[in-house]
């Protein structure tokens, strides 16, 4: 009898042993010394041109080592493989955004939320002065060196349909310093102590490519700061520079891009805070790989060794940067047809205006040309994209036509001949569908219906043959990719309407443009953007398989877990 229960327990111990072999579904770090095979549950591979599912991914030492059957995938790995059950659940490359800010990512986690509804609660400007004073009560401005700040407030749907100013940002505080972004990322607004801080007076003279607003009948500031009037007084409080509060905002930043799914973040116009990014990589502390644009007028960064398309320490600068014009919902984009509602202050016959003299402009693509370095042209107006063909029509006659995969940065006003000329000078265009659901019912005031309707036109694009993908621009939105597919295929606005019904994309499409199609951007497609043997083990799990239920239902699709070579840099409780 003793021997009988010995066996069993014999046998027992060994059942549970085999059985615990083939069911492990740890993704703990410490074991990813060896093989993982992720199975069960819609692996799509992003490879091709339609839908390709595979039944398991294996990955070896952060990178894919195998792709197929879960079968064929057994016989790749060994006796002991990491098995990563995804109970159904959708498998995809990582998401790779074509254009955004990750320096301000940290402060749109940590400064006050003005975004209207739905994805916050300012819908008039008393909402965004109780949204302030809330902020400020809950939270210690040691953290945002000594200033109230807010990010994102939406004159377009504020219910007075004007920006706040000084004398509304005085009711929060008259002593502290505010300042405020508005959700374009090209105006801020800043209260008397503010002005005061910054030392903007009546005596001020507006920059080029920038304007300070005044009172009616007066040069005295009211507070609103366009273009490059703005960027100098908000970029160093948004995204600080010293170093106790560079970790904190740049930890949070990542943790907030994590969680939406991205394993390749983009800074789109670094200026001196290429340092500090430079630093933070340096020191091991990015988990995710960061790619940054330079602003032009710090062309010293972009002769340093980060100027590279290999990562170190996951870092790299990819090119230079340069905004030739404004906002389309902010009415500062330069067109070549005036605005039908002008903007505070301006006339009839108003049509944005230019942040580049032709000459100035002509230099800096021809320096671009010159060291081959990729560029990244912000162009909303035609005729701020008018302005840059034609520099860079020059630059190529005189430097030759290579392969600088230079990109149109949004192309929101962009008409239709001009895409002939993308096609030409083989330019890649990032285009911002998310304007169709914020500001479409906007634009179909200020430009139009008509023109309205082809906003962001990404299909007419990609029917051309030209190279596309959709981008945030966080933090002018969240950094929320599947956001961005929502808006690429469905192109509804706030009211219901679908803006520009023959520009929409195919779900399958609208994933391609954060996933394979920016990677070819950046120049990465040999190593991202696709699950396929030899690239990067770069992969988010969703809840839901994008490509299956109803497209309306698709911003809704939650990120469960992001894997970054391998290992996982956020999973959700």
């Amino acid at each position: 009898m003793k021997n009988k229960s010995l066996v069993i327990i014999v046998v027992a111990i060994l059942f549970f042993a085999c059985d615990s072999k083939q069911t492990k579904t740890t993704s703990d770090e410490s074991k990813n010394t060896g093989y993982s095979v992720y199975f069960n549950g819609d692996i799509i591979t992003m490879e091709g041109d339609s839908a390709v599912y595979a039944e398991a991914v294996v990955v070896k030492d952060g990178k894919i080592a195998f792709v197929g059957t879960k079968e064929d995938a057994m016989q790749q790995t060994g006796d002991d493989p990491t098995m990563v059950d995804l109970n159904g659940k959708t498998l995809m490359p990582g998401f790779i955004d074509g254009h955004a800010h990750f320096s301000a990512f940290g402060a749109q986690a940590l400064t006050a939320n003005l975004l209207a509804s739905p994805d916050g609660n300012c819908n008039s400007i008393d909402d965004l002065i109780n949204e302030l004073k809330t902020w400020y009560a809950k939270n210690d401005t040691t953290k945002t060196q000594g200033w109230i700040l807010g990010m994102a407030f939406d004159d377009a749907v504020l219910k007075e349909n004007r920006f706040p100013t000084k004398e509304d940002l005085d009711k929060v505080s008259t002593t502290i310093p505010i300042c405020i972004t508005h959700i374009s990322g090209h105006f801020a607004v800043l209260n008397s102590k503010g002005l005061e801080m910054s030392k903007i007076t009546a005596a001020s003279v507006d920059p080029s490519g920038g304007k300070i607003r005044r009172l009616a009948g007066s040069k005295e500031p009211n507070g609103v700061l366009e273009e490059n009037a703005a960027f100098p007084v908000f970029l160093p409080r948004f995204s600080p520079r010293e170093p106790k509060l560079v970790d904190y905002y740049y930890d949070k930043g990542q943790d907030l891009a994590a969680g939406f799914g991205y394993t390749t973040v983009n800074e789109g116009m670094a200026t001196d805070n290429q340092e500090q990014m430079a630093d933070y990589a340096t020191r091991g502390k990015l988990k995710m790989d960061l790619i940054t644009y330079i602003n032009y007028r710090y062309p010293q960064y972009l002769h340093s060794e980060w100027n590279s398309k290999t990562y170190k320490n996951h870092y790299r600068i990819g090119g230079v940067k340069a905004t030739v014009d404004g906002s389309p919902q902010g009415r500062t984009a330069w067109r070549t047809t005036p605005y039908l509602i002008p903007p505070d202050g301006e006339k009839k016959g108003y049509n944005g205006y230019p942040a580049f003299k032709d000459a100035e402009l002509e230099a800096i693509v021809d320096t671009a040309f010159k060291y081959n370095w990729q560029m990244k042209a912000h162009c909303n107006g035609d005729a701020a994209l008018d302005q840059w063909l034609r520099a860079v029509n020059k630059a190529t006659a005189k430097y030759g036509q290579k392969d600088r995969r230079n990109i149109l940065v949004h192309g929101q006003l962009i008409r239709m001949d001009q895409l002939d000329s993308l096609k030409k000078y083989d330019i890649i265009g990032s285009f911002f569908p998310m304007h169709t659901f914020y500001w479409g019912d906007w634009y179909k005031k200020i430009i139009g219906p008509e023109k309205a309707q082809q906003i962001s036109p990404i299909k007419s694009a990609l029917n051309k043959g030209i190279h596309v993908n959709s981008h945030t621009d966080a933090p002018v939105a969240f950094p929320n990719l599947m956001m961005v597919v929502w808006c690429t295929v469905n192109r509804v606005s706030r009211s219901g309407d679908i803006i520009g019904p023959n520009e929409r994309l195919t779900p399958y499409e609208a994933m391609q443009c954060i996933t394979s199609w920016p990677a070819y951007q950046f120049f990465e497609e040999e190593t991202k953007g696709t699950l396929k043997a030899g690239k990067l083990a770069d992969m988010v799990v969703l809840d839901q398989n994008p490509l299956k239920i109803d497209p309306m239902k698709l911003k809704d699709i939650k990120v469960l877990e992001t894997i970054k070579e391998g290992k996982t840099i956020f999973k959700r409780q």
